[in-house]
Order: C-alpha cells, then structure tokens, then sequence
C-alpha cells in the first residue's frame, strides 16, 4: 500500500473520486428501484421487516471496474490482466444486474461466475502466475461471489465486511497494483455504507454482492501474483484471516444444508449472522460483532506476515478454530426463526 506522503497524495483522488461514484451510484439506483418497484420483499426467509430497494451496488462496480481498467491504461496491471480483471467483473456484475431486475436460473448464474474465474485466472496466467494460482483463481471466484451474496442478508454486513477485508489485504500488498484496487474497493464501500447502514435504504443487490466477492477474489489473486517476493503461496494463510469471519459462516452454514438435503442455493435464514440478528432484535449490533472480529483478525494477519509458514499456518488454525466455535455457540443459543424482525 502507499507507504510514503507523496504516494498517498497520488491514490487520494482517486479514492475521493470511487467513493463518490458508490455514493451517487447508490442514490441514483434507489431513485430507479422506487421508481419502477425493484423492492426485496419481507418474508420468513429474509431478515428485513419493511420492502427495500435493491442493486444499489451498481455505484461500486462501476467505481472498482473504473480502477481496474485505469490500472492497466496506466501500466499499473499489465494489460491482458486488466483486460481480464474487467471483463470478469462486467460477467459478474452483470449477471447480478440481471437477477435484480428479473429473476435468473441460478445455473445461469453460476455460469457467468466460473466464465469470470476463467477470464481472470488467464490474465493472471498471461502475467506470470503459476498453474497452482490460476486453478485456484478458476475455483475461488465463484465462491468468493456466492460467499458475499450469500451472507448479504443484514444492514451493512457485506459492505463494511468488504471494506475491512480489502483494508486488511491493502496493509499485505506488496505491488501497487494489488494495492490500489484494494484500497479503491475499500474506499467504495465507504462511499455506499451511509445508504446501507445502521439502516438500509437500498440493499447491493447482485450487482452489488457478487462485484465484492469478484473484486476481493482479484485481489487475492495479485497478492499470491505478488512481485517476486512478497507473493506466493506462503500468503494463502494471512489472506484467510481478513475474510475468515465469512468464511467460516458461509461454509458451515451451507455444508449443513447440503447434508441434510435443503436446497442450499435458495433463500433462508440460517446463516449466524441471520439467528444473531433475529435473537437480537436488531442488525447493528451483529454488523459491529463482524466487524470487531475482522480487525481483530487482520491485526492478526499484519502481526503474522513476518513469521514463518508454519506459524502463519497456524494463526490461520486459530482463527478457524474460534471461528468454528464462535459459529456453533451462535447457532445454537439463537435457532432459525420462522417469522420476520
């Protein structure tokens, strides 16, 4: 990340400049969301209690989709890789913008996911990247989108989670690229959270959700890209902990279903942070619980980025560790709820 005045001078600008496209983005879809009635609709498997406008998202795809083609236009991100990054992200975001609108097969979802894990997986095997990075790139897109979409179901959870996520993979960037959308995706979502949170007047929507999950995927990419010597797989572990708290979540939460033979890909009210917010009464204090863990886990990460892989590979253990028991002490004391809150 900048690491001097001069080079902080250079990024503010364009931080200022992503967080205002968010916020007018934000404003301009709920404007168009009341206008021709795109309203998420109470239910017993949402969370919310009153019908509110979704794809206010759209601001922070175009924001990060804008950075990351400025990145290759100024020799930043080698171009086949941005060519990549944004194609990908247009696949993804595009998708979501669909869905929001009119319902798709989640199949044809899924399709354009793993299209954008393809695009970006060659542009980073265009820029170097060994086959173990672009397979693992092919596979952790879609996940890394679905996770964020998943877990999108609370005010201000997938955006303040992306904002602290891409802060922490900032403070372990090691080339200015992985940096700068980093620090470009973080300063969106700041843009977007006061339309969001403590109360929502617009949710991201797909467009929204599956554009952080995309963007944060890209990121991890360059950081294990890297610059020849702070990249590789020896970052695997420190990148866990900023995103760990979803991880976690997410992953248990759906291997459940599978096991027990739900449709996993459908709407529910399952996940921690869902019970959480139900038996509190309220999503702000579950937002703030996330994100307490989150800095946490990324003081963490910083702390661990000066160890060896075997203590690395450890904290991550950890965190997973508590992260599980966190999860099962959640679910337990707070079980699935049939009505709204």
């Amino acid at each position: 990340m900048p690491t001097d005045g001069a080079e902080w001078m250079r990024a503010a600008p364009w931080l200022v400049l992503a967080a205002a496209i968010a916020a007018t983005g934000a404003a301009a879809a709920r404007w168009h969301a009341l206008r021709h009635g795109l309203l998420d609709q109470p239910g017993e498997r949402r969370s919310h209690s009153v019908p509110t406008p979704r794809g206010g998202g759209i601001g922070i795809a175009i924001a990060w989709l804008a950075g990351a083609a400025a990145t290759g236009v100024l020799g930043i991100l080698p171009k086949p890789l941005a060519v990549a990054t944004v194609a990908g992200g247009l696949l993804v975001a595009g998708a979501g913008f669909a869905d929001d609108h009119r319902p798709l097969s989640p199949w044809w979802r899924l399709a354009a996911h793993c299209g954008a894990g393809a695009a970006l997986a060659a542009g980073l095997a265009a820029a170097g990247a060994g086959p173990w990075l672009a397979l693992l790139t092919l596979a952790a897109v879609p996940v890394m989108v679905n996770v964020w979409n998943f877990m999108d179901g609370i005010d201000g959870l997938a955006a303040s989670q992306s904002l602290l996520v891409a802060t922490g993979y900032a403070l372990l960037a090691g080339t200015p690229a992985a940096a700068l959308l980093s620090l470009v995706l973080a300063a969106a979502c700041l843009g977007f959270l006061p339309f969001n949170f403590p109360r929502a007047r617009i949710f991201l929507g797909d467009v929204g959700s599956g554009l952080l999950g995309f963007a944060l995927a890209t990121v991890a990419g360059l950081l294990l890209l890297g610059d020849g010597d702070g990249g590789g797989a020896g970052l695997l572990p420190l990148l866990f902990l900023p995103a760990s708290a979803f991880l976690v979540d997410a992953s248990l939460t759906l291997g459940g279903r599978i096991v027990r033979g739900e449709r996993w890909w459908t709407a529910h009210v399952g996940h921690a942070y869902q019970r959480l917010a139900a038996g509190l009464g309220s999503h702000v204090p579950v937002t703030l619980g996330y994100g307490a863990w989150t800095v946490a886990a990324i003081a963490l990460a910083a702390f661990s980025i000066g160890l060896g892989p075997g203590l690395r590979m450890a904290a991550a253990g950890t965190c997973a560790v508590l992260g599980i028991l966190a999860w099962r002490i959640s679910t337990v004391s707070c079980p699935p709820q049939q009505k709204d809150h």
